[in-house]
């Protein structure tokens, strides 16, 4: 897999497909790999850009604090290195927050923006939340023990009960870290961090906002926010799901990343 200099971070990435781009950047947990299925139903149509985000897979390590400005602006270096001007950009979970920076620095890049489980600031059962995913991965030192204590977090309870071979994907999804321990904390802190309350409405390309009914990381205050102080962006409600609905109510989630892409790309 290629890797090209954005910055103070190289970055790992693999693309597909041939037409208007399209670039995934993924959450907090995971790599590039995330995304296999949208790049196997995209790759056809669009020119698919995906990443391990600084931190994650083999990328370079975080090994001092970051911010999800400067993640931002690594993506926007690597947008450049590969030669796209312009592209539909899609964040899922902590790739939202960098979404949202991409989006208030470089507004003429984005041909439009996706919001998956994403929030404006992180409220206080999902500070809870990601404060405990760290001191769990403090005390144990286990990627393996990590996600299997963390797993239930990212699905509605009713997903967790019936599906144990998908949950046993996502275990190995988020278990299978080669990153380490100091690169997830300071992503973590960065996750933390983020606020962009107060900036919501100079975003204005074209945002589609897509959120689990029940999910606690990124909760639906903050999917309110977002739907609120974005001028003009349609929101998607996944009445079943909480995180990872991508998975989840992975049928719906595909129509509705098929129907905006159609409807946006020039």
């Amino acid at each position: 897999m290629p890797k090209v200099n954005c910055g103070r971070f190289d970055v790992n990435y693999i693309e597909d497909g041939d037409g208007f781009p399209v670039v995934l950047i993924h959450g907090l947990a995971g790599d590039h790999t995330a995304w296999l299925p949208q790049i196997d139903l995209f790759k056809d149509r669009y020119r698919v850009v995906a990443l391990d985000n600084p931190g994650s897979g083999d990328s370079t390590a975080v090994n001092a604090p970051t911010s999800t400005e400067e993640l931002a602006d690594t993506m926007l270096a690597l947008m450049d290195n590969l030669g796209i001007e312009k592209a539909h950009v899609v964040g899922r979970s902590l790739g939202g927050l960098i979404g949202q920076h991409m989006a208030l620095r470089a507004p003429d890049r984005m041909q439009s923006l996706i919001l998956a489980a994403s929030t404006p600031k992180v409220d206080r059962i999902g500070k809870r939340i990601l404060e405990n995913m760290r001191e769990v991965l403090e005390w144990r030192d286990n990627w393996v023990d990590w996600a299997r204590h963390s797993a239930h977090v990212f699905v509605a309870p009713s997903f967790y009960n019936d599906n144990p071979e998908a949950i046993a994907r996502i275990e190995a999804l988020v278990g299978n870290e080669a990153r380490s321990k100091v690169s997830y904390v300071n992503l973590n802190n960065t996750a933390l961090s983020h606020d962009t309350a107060d900036r919501l409405g100079e975003i204005a390309c074209p945002t589609l906002i897509m959120a689990g009914r029940q999910d606690p990381i990124c909760s639906m205050q903050g999917t309110d926010e977002l739907s609120t102080g974005i001028a003009g962006s349609e929101t998607v409600v996944f009445e079943k799901s909480s995180h990872f609905f991508l998975m989840e109510e992975a049928e719906k989630s595909m129509t509705t990343l098929t129907d905006w892409f159609a409807k946006h790309t020039p």
